[in-house]
């Protein structure tokens, strides 16, 4: 028999097989993805209204496991087309098990960090440390400064979220160490007046309790606001200045929402009143001919 005649055959039996298990373990991944997709945006719809930042606990798990087991549907579906591919080629998969068990096992040695972080992403999602809409500020392992921003992907290697300025943010979730949640069932604006010490504190006291009441009965902040904001009194004392602090409880992901609208009528009221807010104090700076000068006189 030909070799033409032998590549004909085997190309309308194996072969065509092969093409037709690598089509369809295509066009199964596509299905199991679009019904994921599908399933996370109907989650989001009933538990958002339109808004990613206010969602309820359990919505933010579902669409955090959604999109988990969709990731693992599809790597096992091509897994699988694999291992059938190779048996249509004549491959003995059988005799790949010696080889792939030594080949897990450096590849366990190599890639440490991976499993790492696939383990640390399984235990977020099953704790259900934050989820998908969550405001977080995340602390990474040799990063200097926390990672804060909206989380917008959760899978089982890394947490992807969105700064306010923007950025998008990855983050493997093994080099985690520390998570804190600004989005969890209730959120807290905090508020602090700066005033002199020479301005009458129960005076200042009454005006934030007025403006915590008017902001209550504002048809646009009140369904932001889960009771009236409250005024904790003072809570600093410098020579020139103190701080008077008030606190509103908010749904989840709106305290940066109600703290300035906050500052904005406290800011007019105290115009009404005759009061001002002081500036900050000025930052000292000096150059380097002061530093010598000082030097000097030392």
């Amino acid at each position: 028999m030909s070799p033409l005649v032998e590549l004909r055959d085997w190309l309308s039996g194996r072969g065509l097989e092969v093409v037709l298990i690598i089509l369809g373990s295509i066009l199964l991944g596509r299905f199991v993805a679009w019904v994921g997709r599908r399933i996370t945006d109907r989650i989001d719809r009933r538990a958002t209204g339109g808004d990613v930042l206010v969602r309820s606990e359990a919505a933010k798990h579902r669409h955090s496991l959604t999109q988990v087991l969709t990731w693992a549907a599809i790597v096992l579906i091509y897994s699988i087309a694999v291992f059938f591919v190779l048996d249509r080629l004549g491959v003995p998969v059988t005799g790949l098990v010696a080889p792939a068990t030594v080949l897990g096992v450096g590849l366990g040695f190599g890639a440490q960090r991976v499993v790492g972080d696939v383990l640390a992403g399984f235990f977020i999602i099953t704790e259900r440390q934050y989820g998908f809409g969550d405001v977080v500020s995340i602390t990474v392992t040799g990063a200097g400064e926390p990672a804060t921003g909206t989380v917008e992907d959760v899978t089982l290697r890394v947490t992807r979220m969105r700064s306010p300025n923007g950025e998008v943010i990855t983050v493997p979730n093994g080099a985690i160490a520390k998570v804190v949640n600004l989005s969890r069932d209730w959120a807290r604006a905090v508020v602090d007046v700066p005033i002199p010490t020479t301005v009458d504190v129960n005076r200042v006291n009454e005006i934030l309790r007025e403006v915590g009441r008017e902001a209550f009965r504002d048809p646009a902040l009140r369904p932001l606001l889960l009771d009236p904001p409250s005024v904790m009194g003072v809570e600093s004392l410098d020579l020139d200045q103190v701080n008077v602090r008030m606190v509103a409880r908010t749904l989840p992901g709106k305290q940066f929402e109600v703290g300035r609208d906050l500052r904005a009528r406290v800011v007019h009221a105290f115009r009404a009143q005759g009061l001002s807010v002081p500036p900050p104090p000025p930052v000292a700076t000096s150059t380097p001919d002061d530093e010598l000068a000082r030097e000097g006189e030392r």
